[in-house]
């Protein structure tokens, strides 16, 4: 009992609002329940560090102690000389004329900046090192088979042309193992800088997180950002390969004529990978009236064109300024239920009534190139190796799957999780999207549904936690050039962005979007929302 006589305050679970609150996560700053840990774990959209609510750290700092006036605390810090300083500092001439500061502001300031710089680090500059490596990891398997080819061939030749060039046969096999020796070596080099990279953006990751943890603001006023370097990536290695051209046998001129190796040439060129940050407010460009009722579908044919399509049976092709260049009617006149656009610039359309999947070809003639039975397809989309992924429902609707076609032939199915459970619920709202790594990313129903290119389950999405917006309603679904999955939530009237992997990154939702359904990205990271009533097209920049 409070010996004052104080009411006791019953401190409430921030979730549920009824239970008496037990523990407290660290990294959300949310008070729990015993009942809604359980519940608040399962969040796999950020990391969770949950202690009992008494032993919780505290969120204030402390000032520093002075290094040079030990009896001193620094209250304020010296913008010229970016250190904390005491009244006695002060009072000295060394920072007369100086602007000064709040020292625990300023330090609050930095470990915004730092948590930022570590959610970077984790989320997008570390994978895309890891890519990297793993490529490289790929070209040093592929070097075995290339120089292994090289060698049967001439080896070939040189038994054609029986023991007398025998010694010919030897040295340029000798030329092949030196090259192949300074391509490895090179390579080596190569793994050993980004690996070395790697692991110094590891132990930035640590060290950050033991800063941010610790509450140390010695440490935290001595760190130096480091996001900068890391940004630089490392550059590709351009090869050419040497090949071997054998000649016709002329015994009168086997030197000549034996044939020769190309050299190996190894030069550098400006990565193929690029990070983007996001843009702290992203940025409405264009609004392109399509003259649609109710607008789905928006799919880019290039930088400067888009597809798309309604409730109707005709869809329309315009460019940035609104401007109508082309319309296709369904051979059926069927509504088409999908749009998309193959990497050779043909537009693909699902029709669900008639089965099929069809292609438009650039002459607007229309070619059927698969027919179902027992099945109906609703969603398509384009693969980088050329192939359809295409979502079906069952005649039944009892089942759901996506298949994978290499033009008329179905070369994958993906419908059952290792444990034979099905992967995707039942229903005819499968959007679906392949990403740069070769994820593929269906919506279905309220969640977001990603599998490894095998068809392995990688992991579901089903909303971010918040307290202004209403339940995940997501729609359509794109990815971008930094392997970022973008879905449309139509309740919300908003965009939400994950990196590769699931996590949460922001939502977009400054840009007037009504009901917005359709998405697709262009080359350049340009994010085209297609607006369900209003029937515009809205360019929005986002990186």
């Amino acid at each position: 009992m409070d010996p004052l006589g104080r009411a006791q305050v019953l401190l409430l679970c921030d979730l549920c609002q009824t239970a008496a609150l037990q523990s407290h996560c660290e990294h959300c700053q949310i008070n729990l329940c015993t009942a809604c840990v359980e519940g608040h774990l399962s969040d796999s959209s950020k990391r969770h560090n949950v202690v009992l609510y008494k032993h919780r750290k505290s969120a204030t700092y402390n000032y520093p102690k002075c290094p040079n006036h030990t009896q001193n605390h620094c209250e304020l810090s010296c913008e010229q000389c970016d250190i904390p300083v005491c009244s006695t500092c002060i009072s000295t001439c060394k920072h007369e004329g100086h602007n000064l500061s709040d020292v625990l502001q300023k330090i609050s300031t930095k470990i915004k900046h730092m948590e930022k710089e570590l959610k970077e680090l984790e989320t997008r500059i570390y994978p895309i090192y890891e890519e990297i490596a793993s490529g490289i990891n790929t070209k040093k398997e592929n070097l075995e088979t290339h120089y292994s080819k090289l060698t049967t061939a001439i080896t070939k030749q040189g038994e054609d042309w029986h023991r007398e060039i025998n010694i010919i046969v030897n040295k340029q096999k000798s030329e092949i193992d030196e090259m192949k020796t300074k391509h490895l070596a090179t390579l080596h080099e190569h793994e050993k800088e980004v690996k070395k990279i790697i692991s110094e953006v590891k132990q930035s990751i640590v060290d950050l997180k033991k800063i941010l943890d610790s509450n140390d603001v010695s440490l935290t006023s001595a760190y130096k950002f480091r996001n900068a370097d890391f940004r630089c990536l490392p550059p590709d290695l351009k090869v050419t390969l040497p090949s071997f051209s054998p000649h016709q046998i002329n015994t009168e001129q086997l030197k000549q004529m034996f044939g020769s190796l190309s050299a190996l040439t190894i030069t550098t060129e400006e990565c193929s990978y690029t990070i983007k940050p996001l843009l702290n407010e992203p940025e409405l460009i264009t609004i392109i009236s399509t003259g649609y009722v109710l607008l789905t579908s928006v799919t880019c044919l290039s930088d400067e064109e888009i597809w798309t399509r309604s409730k109707n049976k005709i869809m329309k092709l315009y460019n940035l300024k609104g401007k109508q260049l082309k319309s296709i009617k369904t051979k059926s006149g069927n509504i088409p239920r999908d749009i998309a656009v193959t990497r050779s610039g043909d537009l693909v359309y699902t029709d669900c009534d008639a089965r099929t999947v069809n292609i438009v070809k650039i002459n607007k003639q229309i070619q059927e190139v698969i027919r179902l039975q027992g099945w109906k397809p609703y969603f398509v989309c384009g693969t980088s190796s050329g192939d359809l992924l295409v979502t079906m429902v069952s005649d039944n609707k009892k089942q759901s799957k996506v298949v994978r076609y290499s033009g008329s032939t179905e070369k994958q199915t993906i419908q059952y999780d290792s444990e034979g459970k099905p992967l995707y619920l039942s229903g005819d709202l499968k959007y679906i999207s392949e990403n740069r790594n070769l994820d593929i990313c269906v919506v279905d129903a309220s969640a977001v549904v990603v599998v490894n290119q095998a068809g392995k389950l990688r992991f579901q999405y089903t909303g971010y936690p918040s307290t202004t917006k209403g339940l995940f309603n997501p729609f359509d679904i794109t990815t971008d050039s930094q392997s970022q999955i973008l879905t449309t939530d139509c309740d919300n009237n908003c965009i939400h962005i994950l990196d590769q992997d699931g996590q949460f990154l922001r939502y977009i939702d400054n840009c007037d979007l009504q009901l917005p359904h359709g998405l697709c990205v262009d080359t350049r990271d340009n994010l085209f929302v297609a607006e369900y009533f209003s029937g515009k097209v809205k360019k929005i920049k986002y990186m």
